[in-house]
């Protein structure tokens, strides 16, 4: 029954709840008031003790759009047919669903009526203390549980809210994730290939064409390798096998050579020391650096550097600017969002800095700084 219950829909809760209560109300009037058992503080007919019930039994329906014509109906009703639950209902419901201004004077007002109507009651114990006590207890009372409940509900409503903006938040921050390592993975290996594949529209040496050939083959089965290693570990939230490190960049050297960059390296870094994710972000780091030198300066000369300096790595991709054009049939695609500005999110969650920005010389320098050691780093 109550996981049945809390599957309903909210609305659908509220309005089985109102049906219950009007029905309550209409249990405690109308054959109290058919039988002649119902007790008036002011002389009425009969059939205006029952349309009292039922206007309020109609009023606890609409309950949550306005207190007002169901507090007003339950003190009318207590007072023609003697019948204080609607006054206990309506306390309740008045702090519990609506926001009422100054409510404890409106309950004070109904719990007055409720010990007139007590009192007045010739079956019931006639003592002041005692009409006292049950009028704060049977009205007074359940309108305080009322606005415990309220508030009860609206500390609910914000912790829920509170976990769909983190949700969202966190699901916003995976799909960066996976659209900064897509386009690392992609965005190398198809440059790579175009550039590879125009280097042999300008060669007539076959030796030449089939060792272009074979490196853009090899250069495509590497990628969808990595890309089947990588939806796999982005399922898992940790990095794939293949993921490169330090030890990965003369292997990016060689290949930004193959398409006919002059890129000079200096590497200088303690392996054995740095953690495997700090090493992939290293090797990112110069991918992306040969990445944007190959699409924007394919004739720059290229100073690589990656180097130990306390506790972290410091890498540099600096171009002379010095640019011929593009190579026939490359063009330089447009820029997709996730590079930069997809690194520099990357490092600054590990405690990294990535800087980036023209040279005084007319060139474009990239540097970061890497920590051996990322707290908690997500590839």
């Amino acid at each position: 029954m109550g996981e049945k219950w809390a599957r309903l829909a909210p609305w659908r809760r509220g309005a089985f709840v109102d049906v219950l209560l009007a029905l309550a109300v209409l249990a405690f009037t109308i054959p109290f008031t058919l039988t002649g058992r119902s007790f008036s503080l002011v002389s009425a007919p009969q059939w205006l003790q029952l349309a009292a019930g039922a206007a309020t039994a109609a009023a606890m329906l609409g309950r949550r759009r306005s207190a007002w014509p169901m507090v007003a109906g339950a003190v009318v009703c207590a007072v023609l047919t003697g019948q204080l639950v609607p006054l206990t209902l309506a306390a309740y419901s008045m702090t519990a669903e609506s926001r009422v201004r100054h409510w404890p004077w409106v309950v004070g007002a109904m719990t007055l009526a409720y010990m007139a109507v007590d009192y007045a009651e010739p079956s019931t114990d006639q003592f002041v203390h005692l009409v006292a006590v049950r009028g704060l207890t049977l009205v007074f009372l359940p309108a305080l549980v009322g606005t415990w409940v309220r508030d009860y509900q609206r500390m609910i409503g914000e912790l829920r809210e509170g976990v769909r903006v983190r949700e969202e938040r966190a699901a916003a921050q995976e799909r960066r994730r996976i659209a900064a390592e897509l386009h690392d993975t992609v965005t190398h290996a198809v440059t790579v290939m175009v550039l590879n594949a125009g280097l042999i529209q300008d060669t007539e040496d076959i030796g030449d064409i089939r060792k272009l050939a074979r490196s853009i083959e090899d250069k495509g089965v590497r990628a969808l390798t990595e890309l089947r290693e990588l939806l796999t570990a982005l399922r898992r939230r940790d990095l794939p096998p293949s993921a490169e490190g330090v030890e990965g960049i003369p292997q990016l050297v060689e290949e930004s050579r193959a398409t006919g960059l002059r890129v000079a390296l200096h590497l200088d870094v303690p392996v054995e020391e740095m953690s495997r994710e700090a090493g992939h972000v290293c090797y990112r780091v110069v991918q992306e650096g040969l990445n944007n030198v190959r699409k924007h300066a394919p004739g720059a000369d290229v100073q690589v550097a990656c180097e130990a300096h306390g506790n972290a790595v410091s890498l540099s991709v600096v171009n002379s600017g010095g640019s011929r054009p593009a190579r026939r049939g490359f063009e330089a695609p447009c820029d997709s969002g996730y590079g930069l500005a997809g690194l520099r999110e990357r490092l600054t969650l590990i405690g990294g800095r990535l800087c980036y920005g023209p040279t005084p010389e007319g060139g474009f320098s990239l540097t970061a700084r890497v920590p051996f050691h990322p707290p908690d780093i997500e590839s």
